[in-house]
């Protein structure tokens, strides 16, 4: 059985810093498009699995862990840490504001209450969907190629793999797209799920609206073409896009150049002569993110169209699920016969603070940093405290900025606990990672994986997914060699040089249960923890003002009389802060509407979850704001009268109380035509 179909809408504007680049500037001021949570349910009548992709940057601990107590509460022990995967689609433009750990709190002004409950409720409301739609149906495989729209961003890291091993491949990122069609007994398609390796970071660092980016698009297209005429998460035909093994993978095809001379970067460091990492930006293939966004996104679009079209062979046999928690910090691995190692207590190398091309750091770190840095080690051991010689050790040729599994204050700044699970859908295997690793770490557990399923028979056709940013996240997976180069992936690299030799060995050993059909004779592990005392650092939005003889809603510039297709049109209101307008899954910012002269009455074209409208808030002075809608016409709008509308909410006092009230605010009517010449 299946079943998949997404929540209503999820937006979480009530955040004020987005997560991703970790830029303390890059705080929330509008709409690109909104993010959503897709559920897939299957049930081979003996067992059940679920697996969500959402436009998140990262699961995180303890989203997963909210996610399952809700579940809980609603219906029992059907859904639980065994066979539910919570997987991330990697946009960097979406909220931040749902950990519980020190570090990522930090980077977005903490625990905010106000984030967590829409995503915890939007991800519980797809699965309530996909629960309460499920019927019979098949399940199909296909699997192809994508080329052009993915570059490795650390070549240099990939190129310290043995050479025999890296001759077994063409590429040095991973180009394979996986598909999974869904349909009913009649062949009608209801949903699509497919995995590429790519970050999602086409909408770069300067983006201050929220966006789904090149996955989400890719999501977008597939479901209007699947729902015609229907609004963004309307419609039964649900298309999931999951992040894979993209640690070192990025969408901008262009690669990086100096962007004071437009010379390409140093291969060894990324960085530039004049204004080191800073100056050193990876862009393509559009000339501007949105066209990159859209260009990437149609590409992983369309791959999947075509794959989804043509795919033959069915899937068939059991489901299994297996799930542990284990002590990242404390893994003992034997690498032969006479020698183990381990994984290491947390920490962060000198170029974890570099960045990448992608969104280099402010400062004067550069990538591939195997040395400290006498004067940055001593404002850390000023304020953090020095590492331990056995951390140190542990994380050798790292150079340690953070010692983050030694830092207790005023929460652990990192997860010792973490997830490993892995699903199967009768000839696929789904293994979802914590993180993200890298193409060739990626390759390895996917053969380690293939290996031990393969091993007792019953699993010959089987094909192994990497699903990314699953349960909990825990920064980058490089191989061992890549860890020596210590470029930004590998300083990334928390548990220590071993962390894939780690995880390789958990998840074989839930794979040789799985082959062996003894899950139920895994250990549980430790559980994570669940904090009580969490911290906010982001204040009540203030009371909202206006413009003198003026009230909210009302335009402070008109749109022109006619448009042609292709143009754009703007607007701006009197506006209060979105904040106040809590969450808003089932409301929308943001209206386009064309008037349907049969029967008199409005029609809403577009919304605030559509491509083709931006929604962009502007905190003015004196309490003051305003929003500005774009609608970018299509080529294809049909002509007629359309105006647009914004809706909105305001706060004040009233005595010692505040009030919010509700607002909208409507353009003038334009037209919308082919000429603007009359015949």
């Amino acid at each position: 059985m299946h079943e998949g179909d997404k929540n209503l809408r999820s937006w979480f504007f009530v955040c004020s810093r987005q997560m991703g680049y970790a830029n303390p500037q890059q705080n929330a001021a509008g709409i690109h498009t909104r993010l959503f949570s897709r559920a897939f349910i299957i049930d081979d009548w003996r067992k059940r699995v679920v697996f969500v992709t959402a436009d998140v940057g990262m699961i995180s601990q303890r989203l997963r862990l909210e996610v399952l107590q809700a579940l809980k509460l609603k219906y029992g022990d059907l859904y639980g840490q065994d066979n539910v995967v919570l997987s991330g689609t990697h946009t960097h433009c979406g909220l931040g504001g749902y950990f519980q750990y020190t570090l990522f709190m930090m980077s977005s002004k903490g625990y905010i209450k106000a984030s967590v409950e829409p995503l915890v409720n939007g991800i519980v409301k797809s699965i309530d969907i996909a629960h309460s739609n499920m019927r019979p149906g098949r399940i199909y495989r296909s699997i192809g190629e994508l080329d052009d729209s993915s570059l490795n961003r650390s070549p240099h890291s990939y190129m310290n793999n043995p050479e025999d091993e890296r001759h077994r491949y063409k590429w040095n990122t991973d180009k394979q797209v996986v598909v999974l069609k869904f349909t009913d007994l009649d062949g009608d398609g209801i949903g699509m799920l497919s995995w590429f390796a790519v970050h999602a970071v086409s909408m770069n660092y300067t983006n201050l609206m929220v966006s789904s980016d090149n996955m989400g698009y890719a999501s977008y297209l597939l479901e209007q073409d699947k729902n015609p005429g229907e609004l963004p998460g309307q419609g039964g035909f649900v298309a999931g896009f999951s992040s894979s093994n993209l640690g070192d993978v990025s969408p901008n095809t262009k690669g990086p150049h100096c962007m004071n001379t437009g010379m390409p970067c140093d291969y060894l460091n990324s960085s530039c002569p004049d204004g080191g990492t800073k100056e050193c930006k990876a862009f393509g293939p559009g000339e501007d993110m949105f066209e990159s966004t859209r260009i990437i996104g149609e590409n992983i679009y369309k791959k999947a169209k075509e794959l989804y079209a043509n795919t033959a062979e069915e899937v068939t046999g059991l489901l299994h699920s297996a799930h542990q928690w284990v002590n990242m910090t404390d893994v003992t691995v034997q690498i032969n016969n006479t020698h183990t190692v381990k994984t290491c207590k947390p920490a962060l190398g000198h170029s974890f603070a570099a960045g990448t091309t992608d969104g280099g750091g402010d400062l004067n770190f550069t990538q591939g940093a195997v040395e400290g840095d006498p004067f940055w080690d001593g404002i850390r051991d000023a304020l953090v405290g020095e590492p331990s010689n056995e951390t140190q050790e542990c994380h050798y040729p790292k150079p340690i900025l953070f010692s983050t599994g030694e830092m207790n204050w005023p929460l652990p700044w990192h997860p010792q606990i973490v997830d490993v699970q892995i699903i199967t859908i009768g000839s696929v295997a789904i293994v979802a990672v914590p993180g993200e690793m890298t193409t060739m770490s990626g390759r390895r557990l996917r053969e380690a994986v293939k290996q031990e399923l393969q091993s007792e028979g019953a699993f010959k056709d089987v094909e192994v997914v990497i699903a990314g940013l699953s349960n909990i996240y825990t920064h980058y997976i490089t191989t061992f060699e890549e860890y020596q180069v210590q470029r930004y992936e590998g300083a990334s690299t928390i548990y220590g040089p071993h962390t894939l030799s780690a995880y390789l060995q958990q998840y074989r050993s839930l794979a040789r249960a799985i082959a062996q059909d003894r899950v139920s004779e895994l250990p549980i592990g430790p559980e994570p923890p669940f904090f009580e005392k969490l911290f906010n650092l982001l204040s009540a939005a203030t009371v909202d003002r206006k413009p003198e003889n003026s009230s909210f809603g009302d335009v402070l510039q008109q749109v022109y009389p006619i448009y042609r297709q292709g143009d754009v049109v703007l607007v701006t209101f009197v506006a209060g802060n979105p904040r106040h307008s809590g969450d808003i899954r089932d409301k929308t910012f943001v209206t386009v509407e064309l008037y349907d002269n049969r029967t008199s009455s409005w029609e809403v074209i577009y919304n605030d979850a559509s491509w083709e409208t931006r929604f962009q808030w502007l905190k003015g002075s004196n309490r003051e704001s305003n929003s500005t809608v774009e609608w970018h016409i299509p080529q294809t709008a049909p002509s007629g009268s359309y105006r647009i509308k914004h809706f909105g909410h305001y706060k004040q006092m009233k005595g010692l109380r505040p009030v919010i009230t509700p607002y909208e605010g409507t353009s003038d009517v334009f037209r919308v035509t082919k000429s603007f010449y009359y015949q």
